[in-house]
């Protein structure tokens, strides 16, 4: 248990840094949010970046992992709306951020730093990996839905905003750089790739200070209950899913995934939500649920996260990848 909390409390801890500078006020909330445009912008593109342009694409391309991951999203997204629609009767709108709180994972700022104490060897390629699932899939869909909700059924040519916007997020131009630095085999001159390094360096720690920061001061009104099983359902169930895609790959006539990327497919699915999960909201008048869920999610996990890993450490399927 020593050996887990080894591994979940300083990502806890930096968090709790984050919350409690901003709280004293040596940092401004404002300021989290140039933090964040920092590593969104380009700490993280140039994480991506690096992850991607230093392998060959043979070591990049693990379908099965975007398979299961993709299919373990996609499930939970379902789930969100069989259950918000026709069950809960909840608008469409806010069905979606519903969908988006359960599936759409903090993989830059929780989940890399988490496998870069755990897996480190393949912590850059399953975040690569992860954005790819989440920047070129998941997160389009659910804003294509969202702006549907938002606009009516006759709107879908209005929709399609979502996808446009993408040619110009950070993230996607640094994984696509980084995709065809390693097909065409480029070397990267030595200073260039020393700056990509510094900035990569710089995402891990600042990422999860920011989260802290942004925690000070929300307010629960009355939001908790939706909060609390949005949370639950992000934490539990989008890596259940995952991992039963995982499981079924021989099913599907895939080879089994390997331990590494098996374990590391499940810690990316079982931490909270994107931490522009309350911003996007924001644009849709939702951001008061968004933000508590968002605070309940984050506490939540770690002892979700810790428990995971005690159980994930006497599973046979991820024992290689621990060490077991």
């Amino acid at each position: 248990m020593l050996a887990i909390l080894a591994i979940t409390a300083p990502i806890y801890f930096m968090i709790v840094l984050g919350f409690t500078f901003t709280r004293l006020g040596v940092f401004a909330k404002a300021d989290m949010r140039v933090f964040g445009k920092f590593i969104v912008n380009l700490a993280m593109p140039a994480l991506v970046f690096r992850a991607l342009a230093q392998r060959t694409l043979d070591e990049i391309m693990h379908v099965d992992y975007l398979l299961a991951y993709a299919l373990g999203s996609l499930t939970t997204i379902a789930i969100a709306y069989a259950w918000c629609r026709p069950v809960s009767r909840i608008d469409p709108t806010r069905t979606t951020f519903y969908a988006i709180g359960m599936s759409c994972s903090n993989s830059g700022f929780i989940g890399y730093p988490i496998l870069l104490l755990t897996l480190a060897p393949v912590a850059g390629v399953a975040l690569a990996l992860n954005m790819i699932v989440e920047n070129l899939l998941v997160l389009p869909l659910l804003l294509f839905m969202a702006e549907r909700g938002r606009l009516g059924s006759g709107s879908w040519r209005m929709a399609v905003q979502p996808f446009l916007r993408l040619a110009r997020n950070p993230l996607v131009i640094g994984l696509v750089g980084g995709l065809l630095v390693s097909v065409s085999g480029w070397h990267l001159p030595a200073p260039v790739v020393r700056t990509v390094d510094m900035l990569a360096n710089v995402s891990s720690a600042l990422s999860l200070f920011v989260i802290g920061g942004t925690l000070v001061g929300l307010r629960l009104r009355g939001a908790l209950k939706p909060a609390l099983s949005i949370a639950a359902a992000k934490l539990l169930l989008h890596p259940s899913m995952v991992l039963m895609f995982i499981l079924l790959l021989p099913v599907l006539g895939m080879a089994p995934m390997q331990p590494m990327f098996a374990l590391s497919a499940v810690l990316m699915a079982s931490v909270p939500m994107a931490s522009i999960y309350a911003t996007l909201a924001q644009a849709y008048g939702h951001e008061s649920f968004a933000a508590v869920t968002l605070l309940a999610a984050t506490v939540m996990s770690f002892f979700t996260l810790s428990a995971g890993l005690l159980v994930m450490h006497s599973l046979p399927i991820f024992q290689q990848a621990v060490g077991g």
